[in-house]
């Protein structure tokens, strides 16, 4: 049945930010909760998702989707429940993830959803990271563009990080040596404590390249890049013969409106023979249920290890991807309602 008082808060993007969205770019309205039409859910979001991509959801320049309008909620993975179907194949009480937004109640067409979750063992915010659009980036663009093979040396930046630290343990589990980039002493220590890395480098320490030198003696065979610039720029240099490069995020650049310049990666490639792939998970929605079925399994046998940074009640959204930015998260972020 319909919330009694019928009210839905919504986070919606109330200008277009130059760089990234801070939180007076978003405001909290009050807004009703329609009730579903023929072949509709409603649905009550238990948790939404925070994502470095989001920056590009809401940019004004060219990007893999299109930017979220003003006024528009702002565009999210959740997770919750079903409350009213009337839709076939779903029920109220299923739980299921999808793009429901940065709000409390979400009127969707089945077309939204991305699963029912099924892993009743598990904390349904997992849908939305090691079991969600994180985990599955990392097992999929690591096997599909990466192909690592056991013995190699997989290099991986912001290594802690929800994408970069599934990463790191899957190619543990591959058998690849690894070697974590990361901002800090404590990512640093996580990296080698608790995700299994061989080697991690702090970034903002003095030497990066003599850094990845002595971790990577023979070379990097695949470098996992979430990030671009310096970092990137610098460990172009260390590549080894027919490396892979997965290029699976920016989150260095603050601003694609000004096109950043600096080192060239040609001569690399070239002389190297190696490989540069960009990888988006909308491409590979064939392969999303078989993946979140093996990281689960990783995940109960304790072979694939998370966290997640829980920011509770919906007045903390519209800040929240800042704080991403501004690197206060340790592990996933979410927001619980």
């Amino acid at each position: 049945m319909l919330p009694s008082d019928r009210s839905n808060r919504q986070v919606v993007l109330v200008a277009r930010p130059t760089g990234i969205a801070q939180g007076e770019h978003f405001a909290i309205r009050q807004d009703g909760v329609r009730a579903p039409d023929d072949g509709e859910l409603l649905i009550r979001n238990t948790f939404l998702s925070v994502e470095p991509a989001m920056r590009g959801w809401i940019a004004d320049i060219g990007n893999y989707s299109a930017p979220v309008p003003i006024g528009g909620v702002m565009r999210s993975l959740a997770v919750g429940e079903v409350v009213v179907s009337r839709a076939i194949d779903y029920a109220p009480g299923d739980v299921v993830t999808g793009w429901f937004g940065w709000q409390d109640y979400a009127t969707i067409r089945p077309d939204a959803i991305v699963r029912k979750v099924l892993e009743n063992d598990l904390p349904p915010s997992l849908s939305l990271g090691v079991l969600g659009i994180n985990g599955v980036t990392a097992l999929l663009a690591l096997t599909l563009i990466g192909q690592p093979k056991a013995g190699e040396t997989v290099l991986v930046s912001t290594a802690a990080g929800a994408v970069g630290s599934a990463v790191g343990q899957i190619a543990k589990i591959i058998g690849c040596r690894t070697v974590g980039i990361a901002g800090g002493e404590a990512k640093v220590a996580a990296c080698l404590a608790e995700f299994g890395y061989d080697a991690a480098i702090d970034y903002r320490a003095d030497g990066l390249s003599d850094a990845i030198a002595r971790a990577c003696p023979d070379g990097i065979d695949i470098y996992f890049d979430n990030v671009a610039g310096s970092i990137s720029d610098t460990v172009m240099r260390h590549l080894a013969q027919r490396a892979r490069v997965v290029v699976c995020g920016t989150a260095s650049v603050s601003d694609w409106s000004d096109w950043p310049t600096g080192l060239r990666v040609e001569r690399h490639l070239l002389v190297k023979r190696a490989r540069m792939e960009g990888f988006v998970i909308f491409d590979h929605a064939d392969r999303y249920d078989d993946a979140v079925a093996q990281l689960a399994s990783w995940v109960r046998d304790g072979r694939l290890r998370y966290r997640e940074d829980i920011l509770d009640g919906i007045e903390r959204a519209p800040d929240a991807l800042a704080g991403l930015y501004r690197g206060e998260n340790s592990g996933k972020r979410v927001i619980r309602l």
